[in-house]
């Protein structure tokens, strides 16, 4: 199955759309079915052995959920964590933030684009993105995998797997109740979604990282860069 990139309805809709909040209230149940949220934790733990870092920072960050489960599972590790969430919309709740807070976590916004991320941003610490990459052409995708490259000391993604078994379980969210747009939007992501070493292939100066790619889970694909 060759990759392929094309538009995703969410993307297109106004945060306070009906249609959009239903799907992300979709996202957040099938993230919980993907597992997206121990395979993320488990991959931090098991490549950042020191303490917490100084900043965490998750691209494509949308209501902010996804890294605040994380958050719950490794806050036994990093108790006290700078995050950052990055989105260029801001869908992210007061009592996401307070859960945040709750945990020991210092969360802030970055509203922007990933490309108009600020240069003054401090690098270094940790960057993960969860079903975010995909939606990237190559030539696109491997200039912002060179952005990470230079700001990150670990990055973490987690993708949709392009195979035929995720394609067939994301034709039967409708069993689920997901509604229009997640279901439109999850055959087009595993079209989109990663096999074999592909990221590896477009990441930058491979001979100063570590590098871990494979499938993972019930149709993920993991993605693991961490300096040496």
């Amino acid at each position: 199955m060759n990759r392929l990139v094309q538009p995703e309805i969410l993307d297109t809709l106004p945060p306070a759309d009906p249609r959009a909040t239903g799907s992300r209230r979709d996202l957040n149940r099938i993230n919980w079915m993907m597992r997206n949220h121990a395979i993320m934790a488990d991959a931090l733990k098991e490549h950042w052995n020191d303490p917490a870092p100084a900043r965490l920072t998750e691209l494509g960050a949308g209501d902010g959920r996804f890294l605040r489960h994380v958050a719950q599972r490794m806050v036994s590790h990093w108790p006290k964590v700078r995050v950052t969430l990055l989105d260029r919309q801001k869908n992210v709740t007061p009592a996401t933030l307070a859960g945040f807070t709750a945990l020991g976590w210092q969360p802030e916004l970055l509203v922007t684009d990933v490309f108009g991320w600020p240069r003054t941003f401090e690098p270094g610490g940790t960057i993960v993105a969860n079903l975010f990459l995909h939606h990237f052409q190559e030539v696109r995708l491997a200039q912002l995998l060179d952005l990470i490259a230079s700001r990150a000391e670990l990055f973490v993604a987690v993708e949709p797997r392009r195979a035929a078994w995720p394609q067939f379980l994301a034709r039967c969210l409708w069993a689920f109740g997901c509604n229009d747009v997640t279901r439109h939007d999850a055959v087009v992501s595993v079209r989109a979604g990663f096999a074999g070493h592909e990221l590896s292939a477009l990441w930058p100066d491979r001979s100063s990282w570590q590098i871990v790619e494979h499938p993972t889970g019930l149709c993920s694909h993991l993605f693991v860069a961490r300096k040496k």
